[in-house]
């Protein structure tokens, strides 16, 4: 008995010991004393939920999941389900996670709140959203800012990786997390500038918050706000501004920032800025891309796009074999996307294999309908290069949700003009304006079609095939004086009869304002000398004439050649006609001390002693 009341001493002093470490903070130093505990009683239930406890409060995720698989028939699932989520959440097992918090009876605060931060890292938006609004909605306590922020987030995700028009929630841009979720969902809009009104602002308030403490340096408050000089950046390329964007990104990657995503996003972005050119600084920046942790820190489309640009890296290092390894891995991970297939004809290209190129397109296009007019459209650019315009030709036309569209048939015109085939350019007018008629009749681009139709066809002598064209334009606008000259003009060569009767719609002079001022037009420096052709001239007139026809006749110059080092952006010497002594410049020739003395004097005789002589 003795025995028994000092082991439960001990114990409730150990137990006094675990509360006091925990209260300070103090997990390693509570760790042990729960170790103690559980070597006086190893299956105590409490004790081996402190030691999970602790381990995760130290960051021993691995090991606290291995204690609760441990100890499954004295930690129930019910009981230790939150902190055995949270290890697998921790240890990017998502997927696990999910099943545990899943799996509890009854889902508390806590549960839900990790609920959304995986449904978050799943990207399942929609339910991560409705998790958050009940959160907010059934809640009360000091973590209302941060679900709000939560929220905002999801939304800013929606809007950029889902292109969803997020709706107003409501929320006051009272803090700079706010401030800058909104700012990401503005860019997911395209509303450029105002998402760097709400950066600005966001900026304007994270300087404001951190000054307030003390200990926190400039240095602090700058690695602080890379994330939101990133975010400004993106959206200075976006708007063209590379030069803006890229001295931002090269001053963010100086600072040396411990968040590995944000790192791998910029030096992605400066890759994209680079191209073809810097090619050096771009493969240094791929190692940034590649760092430990990067796949659990951005979403699917980010790392996607970052292996894209990888693959044409490789390609504009001229790295065949790597680019070839990587757009196949992209297009076996992404069989529906286009991008890996495209990757690889443009190697093709670059190879000189044009043939297998369009090939590959071809194949490609068979099995993905969906894609079929931007491969279409690649094609057809590759004929061009080819130097085969009417087969791309061909192969646009056969593009059926494009080929009505204006700037298709602008472009296949162009393009059969230029070979001289104008009966299918005027075929691709009339099938363009047969589609107007029938789905959007006296539409604003029917009616352009029509008369872009007929001023082609006038163009080219084919008035009679154009009065059709101008009657329906004419039809359409009677007032259109213009329209109205043209089919006049048309018909006088075709028939003559009728093109006096529509000439009587023509206004009257009378009613014309033509504002002539008669005496300003009289008074004016005009033609006052005309020179008749008719009548001979005889006799004196005559030789005067041809006197006069003698002095006028001049022998036409020939053009003078250039010189081949001829520059047209440099100012020519004005001296170039004179001698070289004669020009200002010149200063006679060098005279060497070598010179001077080769065959001067006898053989054998020096210059030193000719002055002494």
């Amino acid at each position: 008995m003795a025995a028994a009341a000092g082991g439960a001493g001990t114990a409730a002093a150990l137990w006094s010991e675990v509360n006091r470490s925990g209260q300070n903070g103090d997990f390693g130093r509570a760790l042990k004393s729960v170790n103690k505990l559980l070597q006086i009683n190893k299956d105590d239930v409490t004790a081996l939920h402190c030691k999970v406890v602790c381990l995760i409060q130290n960051g021993s995720f691995k090991e606290a999941l291995g204690v609760i698989h441990t100890h499954t028939k004295v930690l129930t699932s019910d009981s230790i389900t939150f902190e055995k989520a949270y290890c697998e959440y921790r240890l990017n097992r998502i997927e696990n996670a999910l099943k545990t918090i899943q799996s509890a009876s009854q889902q508390t605060d806590k549960l839900k709140e990790l609920h959304g931060q995986v449904l978050y890292r799943l990207e399942r938006y929609d339910d991560c959203l409705a998790v958050y609004r009940d959160l907010i909605r059934n809640s009360q306590d000091d973590y209302e800012e941060e679900r709000k922020t939560n929220l905002s987030a999801v939304v800013a995700a929606q809007s950029t990786w889902e292109k969803v028009e997020p709706e107003d929630l409501g929320l006051q841009e009272a803090t700079y997390e706010l401030c800058y979720n909104a700012a990401c969902a503005l860019i997911g809009q395209g509303r450029l500038n105002e998402a760097m009104e709400n950066l600005q602002k966001a900026e304007d308030l994270c300087r404001q918050s951190l000054s307030e403490d003390s200990d926190v340096t400039e240095e602090d408050i700058e690695a602080e706000l890379a994330i939101i000089h990133g975010q400004m950046a993106y959206i200075m390329q976006l708007q063209g501004r590379t030069e803006d964007a890229l001295q931002l990104y090269n001053q963010i990657i100086k600072l040396k920032p411990t968040d590995v995503g944000l790192i791998a996003v910029i030096a992605n972005n400066i890759i994209t800025i680079n191209k073809d050119q810097n090619v050096f600084d771009s493969k240094k920046k791929v190692k940034l891309t590649n760092a430990e942790g990067v796949e659990h820190k951005l979403s699917k489309k980010q790392l996607q796009a970052i292996e894209f640009n990888k693959a044409l890296l490789a390609m504009y290092t001229n790295q065949a074999d790597q680019c070839r390894k990587l757009s196949a891995s992209l297009q076996s991970q992404n069989p529906e996307h286009l991008l890996p297939v495209l990757i690889q004809a443009a190697q093709l290209c670059r190879e000189k294999q044009h043939a297998k190129a369009i090939e590959l397109l071809q194949d490609f296009a068979e099995q993905s309908p969906a894609d079929s007019a931007q491969i279409k459209l690649t094609m057809a650019q590759l004929k061009i290069a080819q130097g085969s315009v009417t087969k791309a030709c061909i192969i646009l036309r056969s593009i059926e949700e494009l080929k009505h569209k204006p700037g298709m048939v602008s472009a296949l015109v162009t393009m059969y003009s230029h070979e001289e085939d104008i009966d299918s350019a005027i075929e691709v007018f009339t099938q363009a304006i047969q589609w107007y008629q029938e789905y959007q009749p006296k539409s604003p681009v029917h009616l352009s079609l029509i008369r872009e139709a007929a001023n082609f066809k006038l163009k080219y002598g084919r008035k009679k095939e154009a009065i059709s064209d101008l009657e329906e334009l004419w039809k359409q606008n009677p007032k259109d004086i213009h329209t109205l000259a043209q089919l006049i003009s048309a018909y006088s060569l075709v028939d003559p009869e009728k093109a006096k009767v529509l000439s009587k719609h023509l206004p009257s002079s009378d009613t014309m304002s033509l504002k002539v001022d008669v005496d300003a037009l009289e008074n004016s420096p005009g033609a006052t000398y005309v020179r008749k052709k008719g009548g001979k001239l005889t006799g004196e007139s005559q030789q005067k004439e041809q006197g006069q026809g003698d002095v006028k006749k001049k022998k036409r110059k020939k053009k003078g050649k250039l010189p081949k080092n001829y520059d047209p952006k440099v100012t020519p010497d004005p001296e170039r006609w004179l001698p070289m002594r004669e020009r200002s410049y010149y200063r006679g020739r060098k005279k060497g001390k070598k010179k001077d003395q080769i065959g001067k004097g006898t053989q054998g005789a020096t210059t030193a002693g000719t002055s002494e002589l």
